[in-house]
């Protein structure tokens, strides 16, 4: 039976959440209340019989005494302390607190996850209601017409007398005008309160189709099974409208040319040697990094060793394609954080910029880049290559350490908790919270 230091601390945990003696539970157990003592004090260690004993009479079983908290708990409240440095949690004790309060330590666990997903809610509220080009323009057509209403109504309401044809025109504009905010209010209602979780008719193409490939995982085996590019769009594409089934040509017809130039059967045996890294992947294979990036990104679970996230933007700078990591977030819409090595990658192109990378106000593990921007299309006769930039994102490869100095980046300026940044665009939202 597994047994650990701790299980004296539990098994005093538990007696005294059943308003039990040191003696009586001594008593009962068959050894003297001194013994129990030392064993409560993890000084002796206790197995077999006697631990068997303890538990029956204490109603759990021997597991909860010997095994403690679970490893994923564990995990959870590392990466609680972590969020936030400043607190110097004793990260040394961690077990005995999870051991001796597992309900507390759940608790705590359950709330960093908590505060977690109501951060990325609200970057993706922010980007959504700063980028959206739907709801700013259903803002605008609401001001227009407002203000096309309010202007025919102070005509009215003007002293004199109005000709009888003119009154009857700015009476049918303004029940017009009426007619077109209720429906556009309609509309935008509609709108906010759709179901993330469905497709949205009026939803722009790019987060049609950004919806479905993080449904499909980014990977598409119909493709990798050298079926073509028809059976993915009929499968994945039914509910698409016109303009996102449109863009999803254009990514499936991408895909499919790094399939056929990087099979799996070619790139699987060597990312089991090598690893997820792009630089050697290429020279390896004798393939384009930038290639390699996007099929590394498209790659099944089981045959990554660790998973990556991809970042792909166009020369200006707005992200065309995102496959973000749990530990690096993207926003939905627009530019992301100035100071990612995606955007230095444009101003110095055909070389891959690598190094470690961290995020402002997330887990203090830093993560590994490696960005690259290479023109699109060939030589051209008088005119200048037009570049689109990738960036890759994974754990630190084995053996290196992220420096103790390492900068931190944001995600966007207005969910960046970053209040000194030569790179920052705008107010944030969340650096009042970032000093509490």
């Amino acid at each position: 039976m597994p047994r650990d230091t701790l299980t004296g601390s539990r098994i005093r945990e538990r007696r005294v959440l059943r308003g039990l003696k040191q003696a009586d539970l001594a008593r009962q157990a068959g050894i003297s209340a001194s013994y129990l003592n030392l064993i409560e004090h993890n000084r002796r260690r206790i197995g077999g019989k006697l631990l068997l004993a303890i538990a029956d009479i204490l109603r759990v079983e021997p597991a909860a005494l010997t095994e403690g908290a679970g490893a994923a708990l564990i995990a959870s409240l590392r990466e609680a302390s972590a969020d936030r440095p400043q607190v110097g949690a004793e990260l040394d004790r961690v077990d005995e607190f999870a051991g001796r309060f597992p309900g507390w330590a759940q608790l705590v666990a359950d709330s960093r996850a908590r505060i977690t997903q109501l951060e990325r809610s609200l970057e993706t509220l922010n980007d959504r209601m700063t980028h959206d080009p739907h709801l700013a323009a259903s803002l605008h057509e609401m001001l227009s017409t407002v203000t096309a209403i309010r202007s025919a109504a102070s005509i009215l309401a003007e002293p004199g007398e109005v000709d009888a044809e003119w009154q009857a025109r700015f009476h049918r504009n303004i029940y017009e005008d009426s007619a077109r905010l209720a429906e556009t209010s309609r509309g935008l209602v509609s709108y906010l309160e759709a179901d993330e979780t469905s497709p949205l008719e009026t939803g722009t193409p790019q987060e049609e189709l950004d919806a479905v490939l993080e449904g499909a995982g980014h990977t598409i085996p119909e493709i990798e099974e050298g079926e073509g590019t028809d059976a993915a769009l009929s499968r994945l594409g039914r509910s698409l409208s016109e303009p996102a089934k449109g863009l999803f040509r254009l990514w499936l017809d991408r895909y499919a040319a790094d399939a056929r130039a990087l099979p799996l059967s070619a790139l699987q045996p060597e990312i089991a040697e090598h690893g997820p890294n792009p630089a050697v992947l290429a020279a390896k294979l004798g393939a384009d990094p930038a290639r390699v990036m996007r099929r590394l990104a498209a790659m099944p679970l089981d045959v990554l060793p660790t998973p990556v996230g991809l970042a792909i933007c166009d020369a200006s700078g707005v992200l065309t394609y995102r496959k973000p990591l749990p530990e690096f977030p993207m926003p939905r819409f627009g530019a992301a954080c100035p100071l990612w090595p995606l955007y230095r990658a444009l101003s110095r192109p055909h070389v891959i910029l690598s190094g470690p990378v961290m995020q402002a106000g997330r887990s203090s593990a830093a993560l590994w880049a490696e960005a690259l921007a290479t023109p699109l299309g060939g030589p051209a006769v008088n005119a200048d290559p037009l570049y689109q930039a990738q960036m890759m994102v994974r754990p630190l490869p084995a053996g290196i350490e992220a420096p103790a100095a390492l900068p931190q980046l944001g995600v966007a300026c207005r969910v960046c908790p970053r209040e000194a940044c030569e790179g920052r665009r705008e107010p944030s939202i969340l650096a009042s919270a970032s000093r509490g």
